[in-house]
């Protein structure tokens, strides 16, 4: 392929990225007006829970409110987005795929939109509040006067349970990409000390200072890595079974014309 052919490709590609980019900033959007009309009862549900009643949170400005709800319309819009993004992703790729693998990745879809709301969950109602049940004792127990502004309880609450539902996506993304061949469990098992790594510093970041904390989000994480291991292998054999089978019928047909 000369230099110019691989040019035009490759901006066909970019352009196709683009448009795909463009369509998903579309859907976002509009899930962000969406989230607008329902801010407020999410507001209500969330403000009413148990380890946020036992604070006195206050607007420290003006925008304070209008911040709140623009911020929960944006995580609903990311929730409601994700399985488009997915779609997207998948859809960019789709013409490099057999037709098998095709139909096998798409099934994929449902589950990351699955797989985030279980992340969402395990973050807000496991690892939110006993993070925020160890910040406020060390306040306390340092004799300071509690004064929480709403903009801090509601960016501490988001900056913890969303990272932590993005990471739940792991498995998803691993048999993904082993079903289109860049990842395999070989690979995965090279770079598991990396991995082991990653995952402990995310969870010592997001949970507070004590090892109790951190064994009880660290094991989950290293089990989801074990878990996308086992199933990047299970998928890595069915394509080792298919290629056999392909080059046994090559060599036959090969056998049969000669």
């Amino acid at each position: 392929m000369s230099d110019q052919m691989k040019q035009m490709a490759l901006t066909e590609h970019l352009g196709e990225l683009r448009k795909r980019i463009i369509v998903v900033l579309i859907v976002f959007v509009a899930g962000l007006i969406a989230g607008l009309f329902v801010a407020d009862p999410i507001y209500r549900y969330l403000i009413e829970a148990k380890h946020a009643r036992t604070f006195e949170l206050h607007a420290l400005s003006f925008w304070d409110g209008i911040g709140i709800y623009m911020k929960i319309a944006a995580v609903f819009s990311l929730v409601i987005s994700i399985p488009f993004i997915i779609y997207q992703l998948w859809a960019f790729v789709k013409p490099g795929l057999r037709k098998e693998e095709q139909k096998a990745t798409v099934a994929y879809i449902p589950y990351a939109f699955l797989l985030f709301i279980v992340g969402v969950m395990f973050g807000y109602y496991i690892v939110f509040p006993m993070t925020l049940t160890f910040t406020t004792t060390i306040t306390q127990n340092m004799g300071l006067t509690e004064t929480y502004g709403i903009i801090s309880y509601f960016n501490f609450m988001f900056n913890l349970v969303l990272p932590l539902a993005l990471v739940f996506e792991l498995p998803l993304v691993v048999m993904f990409l082993t079903r289109i061949r860049i990842l395999n469990p070989l690979r995965l098992k090279k770079m598991r000390k990396l991995a082991y790594f990653a995952l402990v510093f995310i969870a010592v970041v997001i949970t507070p200072p004590d090892f109790i904390s951190d064994f009880l989000v660290t094991i989950p994480l290293l089990l989801l890595y074990e878990f996308s291991v086992f199933l990047s292998a299970a998928i890595y054999r069915k394509q080792l079974e298919a290629d056999m089978e392909r080059e046994s019928r090559y060599v036959q047909v090969s056998e049969d014309d000669n």
